[in-house]
């Protein structure tokens, strides 16, 4: 009787938890505006709030993942929402460097960032239109990896230039040196060949299987 009680307790929490993992992803495209609007004041309070934006949203990419998994809770717009949320939060991210210093940030790079991601919207796009299930490789999640690694790292030197406060030597050094700038430039590259692993990982997907008739 008791388990009996128990199954019907947790089964519209389990129900419930479906809808957890898109409510996260949508959540995360929300907050990148609040981000962007933060980020770029000239008051380093703001910007600092836009960096705890930030890190919010970072987290939902975590928890969406985790809950799809534990509670097996992922649906095909899942798969579509979760990386354009990902792609969203991280050309805003990008976009906004310029802004700091477009000498230490160059505009060229992050444009061939967001191509890319654009790009692979697309065909993220005529991969859920043909009902076709993409396949990611590892070096396009290590890209990921090397994407939030750079970001947090520039956006907090931004914030502390900014601001002059510790660490600003070290960020001043990071500016100076061309570490940031050759970084990015780096991330651009990477980002960019990731677009072409993943066209010949799915390859299939531009294969027409038209047969024809005699």
């Amino acid at each position: 009787m008791s388990y009996g009680l128990l199954c019907i307790g947790i089964h519209p929490i389990f129900k419930e938890m479906k809808n957890v993992p898109n409510i996260l992803s949508v959540l995360r495209i929300v907050l990148t505006p609040l981000f962007v609007v933060l980020y770029v004041q000239d008051e380093p309070l703001y910007r600092s709030l836009a960096i705890g934006v930030f890190a919010v949203a970072a987290l939902t990419d975590y928890f969406d993942g985790y809950i799809a998994r534990e509670f097996n809770a992922g649906s095909k717009l899942g798969k579509f929402l979760d990386p354009l949320a990902d792609k969203v939060l991280t050309f805003a991210a990008f976009a906004v460097l310029p802004y700091i210093n477009a000498s230490v940030f160059p505009v060229l790079p992050v444009v061939l960032i967001v191509f890319r991601d654009v790009w692979v919207t697309i065909m993220r796009m005529i991969a859920n239109r043909r009902s076709y299930d993409m396949q990611t490789s590892f070096i396009a999640k290590f890209k990921t990896a090397v994407q939030m690694i750079y970001l947090p790292i520039a956006l907090l030197a931004g914030l502390f230039v900014q601001a002059q406060v510790p660490p600003v030597i070290l960020s001043e050094w990071l500016f100076d040196s061309g570490v940031l700038t050759w970084g990015l430039y780096f991330v651009a590259a990477f980002t960019v060949y990731t677009a072409i692993d993943y066209m010949i990982v799915n390859k299939s997907m531009f294969v027409r299987n038209d047969i024809s008739k005699a």
